[in-house]
C-alpha cells in the first residue's frame, strides 16, 4: 500500500507591470506507508525510499534511540510531540536505489541529484499489544465487563487474564482446556467437564471432585496434570471425577507473553525550495525489534 501526497503550490511571478500570473506546481510524494530505521551510536534515522523515480525521505533525530520510542506508559501507549528533527528529501539519477542508509561507508554508486533539507518537528505514537495466545480473544477476557482488561485476574496470580496463559491457575494451559472448540470466536461452547456452568479454562476444579486440578498429580510433580492418567479410557485424572488425587501443587507454570509494538510518525512544518507542507503522515515503522516475548513465572498462591 502506498501513500500519495499531492502538494499544490501557488506562487506569483512579478513582472514590470506588477501583474500576478498564478502558476501551479504539483509535487507528488508517492511512498509506501511503512518506513525503516537505522540506529547509530547516539542518533536514529527513519527513512523511506522508492524507485521510478528514485527518491528518499529521511528524518534524523539526534540523541535518540529506538528504546526511547518503545518505553510505553501504563496505558500501553506513548506519545512524543514537538521533537526537533532534520528532514531530507533526496532524488537520484540511479534507476534503482538500495542500501542508502545504515552503511558505515556510503554506496559510491549512488548519485544524488538533489538534496533538500528542512528543520522540522515530529510526533511519534507507539502502541503496545500484549497477547497470551491462549485461544481466547483479549476482548472476551474482560470478565467483569467494565472495559478494563487489567483488572480481571481469575487466579489472583498478578497477571490479568488477557496476558495469562493459564487463566484459572490450575496448571492446565487455557488453550488446552478448549475455550472455543469450534474456533468461531464465541465462548458459549467452551468445555465444561463437570457441568457447573464454569468453563474449564476458568474452573480450578474441572471435574468437580473436590480436588483442585493443579493438585491432581502423582508423587512425581511437574506442574502438568495432563500427563497423570489412571484410566486411559477417560483421560487425565483431573477430568475423572472417580479418581481423586490430592498432592498440593507448589508452583505455577511458566508464562510466555508476546509483545508487539506499532510505531507511527507524523512530520510537521516541512520547508523545502518552493514547497511548504504543514503535515506529512510518514507512516508505520517496520523493524524486527518491534516484536518480543516476555517469559515469567508468577508467584505461587
Amino acid at each position: 500500500m502506498r501513500h500519495s501526497f499531492f502538494i499544490v503550490i501557488l506562487f506569483s511571478i512579478l513582472t514590470t507591470f506588477s501583474c500576478n500570473d498564478g502558476d501551479i506546481i504539483t509535487v507528488e510524494f508517492d511512498f509506501d506507508d511503512t518506513f525503516s530505521a537505522c540506529e547509530g551510536v547516539s542518533d536514529i534515522v527513519f527513512y523511506n525510499t522508492k524507485n521510478d523515480p528514485s527518491e528518499s525521505l529521511s528524518v534524523l533525530i539526534p540523541s535518540f534511540s529506538l528504546e526511547t520510542i518503545l518505553a510505553v506508559e501504563e496505558n500501553d501507549s506513548l506519545i512524543i510531540e514537538n521533537l526537533a528533527v532534520t528532514f531530507n528529501y533526496r532524488t537520484y539519477s540511479n534507476s534503482s536505489i538500495s542500501n542508502l542508509f545504515c552503511n558505515d561507508i556510503p554506496n559510491s554508486e549512488i548519485d544524488i541529484t538533489s538534496d533538500e533539507e528542512s528543520s522540522s518537528t515530529i510526533k511519534i505514537l507507539t502502541i503496545l499489544t500484549e497477547d497470551d495466545n491462549d485461544g481466547v480473544p483479549a476482548e472476551l477476557e474482560d470478565i467483569n465487563g467494565n472495559g478494563n482488561l487489567k483488572d480481571d485476574d481469575t487466579d489472583g496470580d498478578g497477571i490479568p487474564n488477557f496476558k495469562d496463559v493459564d487463566d484459572d491457575g490450575d496448571n492446565i494451559l487455557t488453550r488446552s482446556e478448549n475455550p472455543d472448540p469450534n474456533a468461531d470466536g464465541l465462548l458459549n461452547d467452551a468445555q465444561d467437564t463437570d457441568g457447573d456452568g464454569i468453563p474449564d479454562y476458568l474452573d480450578d476444579d474441572d471435574d468437580g471432585d473436590g480436588a483442585l486440578t493443579r493438585d491432581e498429580e502423582t508423587n512425581t510433580q511437574n506442574n502438568n496434570p495432563i500427563d497423570d492418567v489412571t484410566n486411559s479410557d477417560i483421560g487425565p485424572d483431573y477430568l475423572n471425577a472417580n479418581v481423586i488425587t490430592n498432592i498440593p501443587a507448589t508452583a505455577f507454570r511458566q508464562h510466555t507473553i508476546s509483545k508487539t509494538y506499532e510505531v507511527f510518525m507524523t512530520v510537521f512544518n516541512i520547508a523545502l525550495t518552493n514547497l511548504f507542507m504543514e503535515e506529512l503522515n510518514f507512516g508505520r515503522l517496520e523493524n524486527s525489534n518491534l516484536s518480543e516475548t516476555e517469559i515469567l513465572t508468577p508467584d505461587f498462591n
